[in-house]
């Protein structure tokens, strides 16, 4: 079971709800070539409310996430996109249920 994780909220921009949809849509590729990312999942809450929940087997490979290529292009478009800067939380993961 991977023991860390991430947990982030994105808020886009009215305007810019779908454009956030497919970049994280677009991601996914990225997500899978990342050989510390165990589990990647992008959700929407609302209209403009997205996220990212993701595990790492340890607090390196979450390091390496949020120095990779998913982060670096959310973040470039943050100030046109997002509302909000991403609220990006570290969690412990306490149990799972996997495939």
């Amino acid at each position: 079971m991977p023991p860390v994780g991430l947990l982030a909220r994105i808020e886009a921009k009215p305007e810019h709800a779908e454009e956030v949809a497919e970049l994280l849509l677009a991601a996914l590729p990225m997500a899978v070539e990342e050989v510390d990312t165990r589990t990647w999942f992008a959700f929407r809450e609302s209209e403009t409310v997205f996220g990212i929940f993701d595990t790492f087997d340890d607090a390196q490979g979450r390091e390496y996430h949020l120095q990779g290529r998913i982060a670096a292009a959310l973040m470039e478009a943050a100030p046109r996109l997002l509302a909000a800067p991403p609220d990006i939380r570290y969690i412990d993961v306490l149990a799972a249920a996997l495939p």
